[in-house]
Formats: C-alpha cells, sequence, structure tokens
C-alpha cells in the first residue's frame, strides 16, 4: 500500500495524510490536472557509494534538479542492499554510478527481473566498472570497463537520428578517457571517442528483455557534471530508458515550466544573476513540482482562499487540522505599526471526503505568531514577545482564555525568534531559537541565551535552555525512539542534540564534541527547481 505524505507549503496549499489507496485515488482524480495512474512524475533510483573518487552523494542532487524538471524524480541509496525486489519495485529506472565489485546472487536475480520486465537502467561511468563477478551484468551494461587515462577531448555523434541524442551536440569536457572490454555486439553506439586510430564506444544503449539501458562513460568528477550538455545527455538517456509509457505518463501530467533561467544552470554551486520573480501556481499546479518518497502520494486538503500563508501547522486528536497564519511576517510589528492581522485557524474534513471544509478562526489580532502545540488543555503558541497558552472554555473552537508563560523573547529580527515548538517524550514542551534569543526572566530569575534549544513545562514553569546551536534555528524534531534533531537555517542542515550542555562543561583534550554536534555532510541546499537560491549557501 503507498502511503500518503503530509506536507506544508508556504503558498497556501495543505496536504493530508490518508492510509487508504482507494480512497486517496478517488479523491485525486476528482482534483483536476493532479496525479493519476495515467498521469504521474516518473521515480528512479540512483545508487551511489561513499567514495569521494566517483562522489556520487555530490552529483547525484545536480543530476536530480536536471531531471525533475523533466518530470523525473530522483531518490539516493549507496547501500546495494536496496536491489531487493521491494525496492525496485517502487522505480521506473536505476541509475548506477559508483563503485561496487560484487553483485549478490539476490540482488542480482532483482536486478535482471526489473531491468528485463521492461524497466530503466542507467549505468553511468564507473557502473561499467562495478559488480564484475556478475556476468549478466556486465553482458547487460554492454561492455565493461578495461583501463584509462586522462584529457580533453570532444566525442563524436555517430547516431544523431537516435531520440537519445535529441537537441544533443558534440561538446568538449576534461574526462577519463575510457577504454572498454567485453563489449556486447549488439549495442548501438551513440558517441564514440578517438583513441589512436581506434574509435572507442563512448556513449551507447541497448534493450534487454523488455528493458532499455543506456551508458555514457563520461562523469569523472566537476568538470563534466558541471557541464550542461552531460546533464541534458544523461537527462535523455534516462527519459529514453524508462521507456514510452512512462514518458507518456509525464506528459499527460502537464507539468508546468516555471524556470526563470534562459537554459539550464549546470553549475548548481554557483552564484547566479536572478533575472525575475516565478509566478505563483495554482495549487494543484504546484502538487505536480513536489517530491516526495517513492511510495507516498499527495492529496490536497486545503488551500487558498480557504486559507492564507499558513506557516506552522499541528494535528489535534480529533484529527483537524490547526494552522498559523501570518500576514505580518516579517516586517509588521504591533509595536510600530499597532497591526496584529494573524490569526490561528481549525481546518476540518466532516464528510470524509479528504479535503477540508469547515474552517474556524481558533484566535485572530495575533502578531507573527511562528508556532503552536497542544498542552495543558489549550495551545501554547510562540509570539515574540511572548509565550502564550490560549484556551478554549466553553467549547465553541474560539480562544477565550490568554496566559503570558514567558516574556522577553527577541523580536529584533523576526527570522530569528521563537519556534518549532513539539511536545516532548519526556512531558516538556521543546523549542528552538534564533539568534534573536531571549532577555528577561525564567524561573524567577534573569535569564539571557542566544540561538538554541530549550524546553519547559507545559505551564510554562521550569524553563531549561539546553544548548547552544550554531546559527539561525528554526528546526526540531524527534524520532520514534526519542532521538533529537536539530537544525539552522545557514550552514547546518542537520545536527544532533545529545544531553544538556552542563553536562559538558568540562572537555576531554582533544575532543570536539558538542552538545549540539553537526552531523550534515555537506553546506550545498538543492532546491529541485534553482528559481530558490539560499542567500547564505551559494550551492542552494
Amino acid at each position: 500500500m503507498r502511503k500518503i505524505l503530509v506536507l506544508l507549503c508556504i503558498s497556501g496549499i495543505l496536504f493530508q495524510s490518508c492510509a487508504n489507496k482507494k480512497r486517496m485515488a478517488n479523491a485525486a482524480s476528482e482534483t483536476a490536472g493532479t496525479a493519476t495512474e495515467n498521469a504521474r512524475r516518473a521515480e528512479v533510483l540512483f545508487l551511489g557509494n561513499v567514495s569521494r573518487h566517483h562522489d556520487s552523494g555530490k552529483y547525484a542532487p545536480w543530476l536530480a534538479i536536471e531531471l525533475f524538471k523533466s518530470g523525473i524524480n530522483l531518490s539516493y541509496t549507496n547501500d546495494p542492499e536496496d536491489l531487493n525486489e521491494e525496492n525496485l519495485a517502487k522505480y521506473d529506472g536505476l541509475i548506477i554510478y559508483a563503485n561496487h565489485d560484487v553483485l549478490a546472487p539476490a540482488q542480482e536475480a532483482a536486478l535482471k527481473s526489473f531491468v528485463e520486465n521492461g524497466k530503466g537502467l542507467i549505468p553511468l561511468h564507473s557502473a561499467s566498472g562495478c559488480f564484475i563477478n556478475s556476468e549478466w551484468y556486465v553482458n547487460t551494461v554492454g561492455g565493461q570497463f578495461a583501463s584509462h587515462g586522462n584529457g580533453t577531448f570532444t566525442t563524436q555523434i555517430v547516431k544523431p537520428e537516435h531520440p537519445v541524442m535529441a537537441g544533443i551536440t558534440e561538446f568538449s569536457t576534461t574526462d577519463e578517457t575510457y577504454v572498454h572490454q567485453k563489449l556486447n555486439p549488439d549495442i548501438q553506439v551513440l558517441m564514440e571517442r578517438t583513441e589512436g586510430a581506434k574509435k572507442e564506444p563512448y556513449t551507447w544503449v541497448r534493450n534487454q528483455g523488455k528493458g532499455r539501458v543506456f551508458y555514457t562513460a563520461y562523469g569523472h568528477d566537476d568538470a563534466t557534471w558541471k557541464n550542461g550538455s552531460f546533464l541534458k545527455l544523461v537527462r535523455n538517456g534516462v527519459l529514453w530508458a524508462i521507456g514510452d509509457d512512462v514518458k507518456g505518463k509525464i506528459a499527460n501530467l502537464k507539468i508546468p515550466d516555471v524556470s526563470i533561467y534562459a537554459d539550464t544552470i549546470a553549475n548548481f554551486t554557483a552564484r547566479h544573476i536572478v533575472p525575475k520573480i516565478q509566478e505563483g501556481l495554482k495549487a494543484t499546479e504546484s502538487m505536480k513540482l513536489m517530491q516526495v518518497p517513492a511510495d507516498f502520494e499527495i492529496q490536497l486538503f486545503a488551500a487558498d482562499p480557504d486559507i492564507t500563508n499558513p506557516i506552522a501547522m499541528s494535528w489535534d486528536e480529533r484529527g483537524r487540522l490547526w494552522i498559523v497564519e501570518s500576514v505580518d511576517y516579517p516586517n509588521t510589528f504591533t509595536e510600530t505599526d499597532g497591526a496584529a492581522n494573524d490569526r490561528i485557524k481549525i481546518c476540518e474534513d466532516t464528510d470524509g471526503d479528504g479535503r477540508a471544509d469547515k474552517f474556524t478562526i481558533f484566535a485572530d489580532s495575533l502578531n507573527i505568531p511562528t508556532s503552536l502545540v497542544f498542552a495543558n488543555g489549550g495551545v501554547v503558541i510562540s509570539q515574540a514577545p511572548n509565550m502564550l497558552l490560549l484556551k478554549d472554555t466553553n467549547g465553541d473552537d474560539k480562544a477565550d482564555y490568554e496566559q503570558i508563560l514567558s516574556t522577553g523573547w527577541g523580536k529584533n529580527d523576526t527570522h530569528a525568534g521563537p519556534s518549532n515548538l513539539q511536545y516532548g517524550f519526556d512531558n516538556k514542551i521543546w523549542g528552538v531559537v534564533g539568534y534573536a534569543g531571549f532577555r528577561g526572566q525564567m524561573n524567577g530569575s534573569n535569564m539571557r541565551f542566544g540561538q538554541g534549544v530549550y524546553r519547559f513545562n507545559p505551564d510554562g514553569k521550569d524553563f531549561q535552555y539546553l544548548a547552544s546551536t550554531s546559527n539561525n534555528t528554526w528546526g526540531l524534531g524527534f524520532t520514534e525512539d526519542n532521538n533529537v534533531f536539530i537544525s539552522t537555517a545557514n550552514n547546518t542542515h542537520s545536527a544532533f542534540y545529545s544531553m544538556p550542555a552542563s553536562y559538558m562543561d568540562k572537555k576531554f583534550a582533544g575532543s570536539d564534541l558538542n552538545p549540539v554536534q553537526k552531523i550534515d555532510g555537506h553546506y550545498d541546499v538543492h532546491a529541485m527547481i534553482p528559481n530558490l537560491r539560499q542567500v547564505d549557501v551559494v550551492g542552494g
């Protein structure tokens, strides 16, 4: 059974969770333009490795951005154990760019069934040297890596009429000069490289059972992966390999072209001049430009004009969605403008069709509330400079009781205030705050702190500032076994909170461990639509 993901889009679109695939499919078919069995995005799995020699973890996101605009979602793994029948069934194609020597018998059987029953295989560069123990794999790829030198070269197109070569012109790049062995005689060579007096096949296609195989020897390092012509070649190869049926489903979805750039951005880590602002989309159009895990689907739950600028949400025990609507964020302050236009709204599906049809304003005349969590018989909201408890005491779904739990939260920069309130396993409310910090009284004493993570009792008492973070902190999440993870808006996509900072006042010599330990592997932030450029981390 496929899963339905809960998503929040700041443009005013909400998507609801649902476990019943039939109900989801019925609802989706009633929503014009959304994904159905005959109109959907394609799904490909990218098998990489942990080695930086062929840095798949770096290059897969670059390729994902190129593929995404063509209606193809890319999911990444570096574990060959994911080559199993159950997992591969989620995908239309498999990209391999790695150095794995051994293909286990069960993995070979799963991959063989996957390809020969009509799915696509896209081995890139070093993939021709993978799985050397599998004769079936070598024959399926169409050849095996034998040796290489290095150089700057241009391969010649020898089959321009093939669909993979549509729109592709010969291009020069600096790459490894692969020489192959064990060439399958049925390969159709699309591009070849001159190796002395020999013409070395460099890009080819072939069929394996009902499946299609696209291979290119290009792709050693940044010089080629930043080349727009290479990315287009691989995109064409993927589209051909996944087959005409899947391509037709992508076409039927009618994915909007929202790029604000004249041509593909190949170098996703460079700063680019932004020529214009992307135009807004309807909710159903935005859904076509969202990627979720391959076994998830999306269902529209609420959209404008019923909701406006949602910036936080939480589900109650009755299955109702509570959202924070903020039109004041980020520049309208009660203190300077006399304005308080924000509110908390309850969105409810009363007839069981998966769409919200009842909207109740729980509280209004708020000013930049940034988070909400159910606790203490009401809703605790972060609204600098206060942390508030709001309650409905007479059952009409309207807040009629307000209590300030704490005051002193910084409001000098509304991007950096308190946010992401969560109810913890310890029956305390957890939250994070950015560099706006706090300066006031807690537990009867003066307290001052900057960005970090904190917790307190639902009644506001027993406040604990647990640890500082590296930057403007927005993200907070718990795993099912109560591990705590944090993210910041700049440079730290993921960090692990281990224990209060007070337990680590004394460190072992040479230790660089912190109570909030950075665990992400890169700074780059890769939005699937590169119209979004993160101002501090240029790679996103």
